[in-house]
C-alpha cells in the first residue's frame, strides 16, 4: 500500500506539469497588450507575432510569447508591433547602423528649397525607411513639418499609425479589397491602381481615402493614361473619396536625349489627364508625379506634392550621376561592425568557404561580424570590396559568409579584437559610400540600404 501511494505521488508532477504550461500557453493566447484588438470584427486567425488578413498581407500586432523578461516579476515580454522586445542595450553591437537624424532633416530642408511655394514633401519610408527605421524617420520628419508619407503596403502603414504617426499616409502598392475597413480603421489612403480595383473596395462599403494612379508609361500600376473613360470612372465611387492623383516616371535619374524625350512625355501624359479632370468638374485632389531625381532634373511648377525617396537619405541610386539641380544632401546611414578576431595565416593556406582565397605570402587576418545576412552583398568580395579600419583601408579576403567577412590587415598597425571596422561613412580622411558599393555589385544605392538586415543594430543620433 505505501508503495502504491508513492508511485501516486511520485507521478503528481508529471501529471500537473504540463497542464499548468497549457494552462499558461492558453492564458498567454488570450492575453492582450492594450489597443492590440483586430481592427476588423470579421478578423479572427491569430499568429505568434502577427496578424494574417489574407495571402497578400501580414499585419503586425502585440502579443505576448515566451521570451526572457529584463523584468523578474513579467515571466513574458511583449513582443510590439515594430518586432522589437524589452532589452537591455549594450554600448557595443555586432554590427550597427549609425542613423543620423539632424542629416534626414537637412536633407528635407534641402530638397523643400528646390520646391516652388506651396509644393510639400511626401516621404517615401517604405522598406522601413530604406533601411533606417521607418518609425524614427518618420517621427524626426513629423516633429520637423512633414505630415505626408508614403510606404509600400498596409502593414507598414498600420505601424507608423500604431507609434503616432500624424497626417496622411499613403500605401503606393496593392491592398486587398477584403482589408477596406482596416484602411478605414488606420485612416490610410490607398493607391486606386485601377477602375476594377475601385469597384472591389467599393464593394466592402468602408469610406475609404485613395489616390488615383495613372499610368503614364511605366506599365506598372495605374489606369492607362489614355482611357479616359476608366479613369473618370474611379473618381464616382460613393465610399472612396479620391483626395489625389499621381504616377510615376521611370527614366527621371537619366539626361540622355532619349530618356528625357521619353520622361517629358509622360509629364505631357499627366498633365493632359488632369487638365481633362479639370475641364469636366472632377477634382484630381493633390497631384505629383515626381520622385528623387524628379525633384532634381526636372521642373515642380504646378504639383502639390513631390515623393523623394533616396535623397531624403542623402544619396542618389547610382555612383556618378549626374544632375541638374544641386543640393547639399548628406548620407544620413553609416554601417560598421567590430573585429571580433585577428590572426596570422600562413602563405598557401586558403581563407574561408571554397578556399577561394589562398595567400601568396604571410598575411594577417581579421574577421568583422557582418556578412550577407546583415546585408552585405556576398559578391562585394569579387570585385574590390574594402572596409576601413583604423583610418586605413582593408581588403575583404575570402567568401563573405552569412555572418562574418574577413580582411587583410597585413599592412594595418594595431588592429586587434574590438576595433570598429567602418562599411559605409567616414573614417578618418577615408570615406565609402553605399553607392560605391552599389556601383561595384553591379545594382542601385536603394538596394543596398534597404536589404540591411534586423541584426544590424539601429543608432539613432542627433548632430
Amino acid at each position: 500500500m505505501n508503495l502504491i501511494l508513492l508511485t501516486v505521488l511520485a507521478c503528481v508532477p508529471l501529471v500537473l506539469f504540463p497542464a499548468v504550461m497549457l494552462l499558461t500557453a492558453t492564458g498567454m493566447e488570450q492575453r492582450r497588450l492594450p489597443g492590440s484588438e483586430p481592427a476588423g470584427a470579421n478578423i479572427r486567425h491569430r499568429y505568434k507575432g502577427a496578424l494574417r488578413l489574407s495571402r497578400y498581407h501580414s499585419l503586425p500586432m502585440p502579443v505576448l510569447v515566451p521570451v526572457p523578461s529584463v523584468h523578474p516579476k513579467t515571466p513574458y515580454a511583449p513582443i510590439h508591433p515594430s518586432g522589437r522586445r524589452p532589452e537591455v542595450v549594450s554600448c557595443r553591437h555586432r554590427a550597427w547602423a549609425e542613423i543620423n537624424l539632424g542629416h534626414l532633416r537637412h536633407n528635407a530642408a534641402e530638397l523643400q528649397r528646390l520646391l516652388p511655394a506651396g509644393t510639400r514633401i511626401m516621404a517615401v519610408i517604405k522598406a522601413d525607411a530604406y533601411g533606417h527605421g521607418s518609425v524614427e524617420v518618420a517621427q524626426a520628419l513629423n516633429r520637423s513639418g512633414i505630415r505626408h508619407f508614403a510606404v509600400a503596403e498596409i502593414g507598414e502603414g498600420i505601424r507608423l499609425r500604431q507609434h503616432g504617426i500624424q497626417g496622411e499616409i499613403l500605401v503606393l502598392g496593392y491592398t486587398s479589397p477584403e482589408l477596406a475597413s482596416i484602411l478605414a480603421h488606420y485612416r490610410l489612403t490607398q493607391t486606386l491602381v485601377s477602375r476594377e480595383y475601385g469597384e472591389s473596395l467599393e464593394s466592402y462599403g468602408a469610406p475609404i481615402h485613395v489616390h488615383v494612379k495613372i499610368d503614364t508609361g511605366m506599365n506598372r500600376l495605374g489606369e492607362p493614361y489614355g482611357d479616359l473613360p476608366s479613369i473618370r470612372a474611379c473618381y464616382r465611387f460613393p465610399h472612396l473619396q479620391v483626395t489625389g492623383t499621381f504616377s510615376h516616371l521611370s527614366m527621371s535619374g537619366s539626361l540622355e536625349e532619349a530618356e528625357t524625350d521619353f520622361t517629358r512625355e509622360q509629364f505631357r501624359r499627366f498633365n493632359h489627364v488632369i487638365g481633362q479632370l479639370n475641364l469636366e468638374g472632377v477634382d484630381p485632389g493633390q497631384i505629383h508625379i515626381q520622385s528623387s531625381y524628379g525633384i532634381l532634373n526636372y521642373p515642380v511648377d504646378g504639383y502639390d506634392l513631390v515623393r523623394p525617396g533616396i535623397a531624403l537619405y542623402g544619396l542618389l541610386s547610382q555612383e556618378g550621376d549626374q544632375v541638374r539641380r544641386r543640393a547639399d544632401l548628406r548620407p544620413v546611414l553609416t554601417l560598421k561592425a567590430a573585429v571580433t578576431q585577428v590572426k596570422e595565416v600562413e602563405a598557401g593556406h586558403p581563407v574561408g568557404y571554397g578556399r577561394d582565397y589562398v595567400p601568396s605570402r604571410n598575411i594577417r587576418i581579421a574577421t568583422v561580424s557582418i556578412g550577407y545576412a546583415d546585408g552585405i552583398p556576398r559578391s562585394l568580395s569579387e570585385h574590390g570590396g574594402y572596409v576601413l579600419i583604423r583610418g586605413q583601408r582593408a581588403s575583404i579576403v575570402g567568401s563573405i559568409c552569412m555572418d562574418q567577412l574577413t580582411l587583410d590587415v597585413t599592412s594595418i598597425d594595431g588592429v586587434r579584437q574590438g576595433d570598429t571596422v567602418t562599411l559605409i561613412g567616414q573614417d578618418g580622411e577615408e570615406t565609402i559610400t553605399a553607392s560605391e558599393i552599389a556601383g561595384r555589385c553591379g545594382t542601385v544605392t536603394n538596394e543596398i540600404l534597404s536589404r540591411l538586415g534586423s541584426r544590424v543594430k539601429r543608432v539613432y543620433v542627433e548632430e
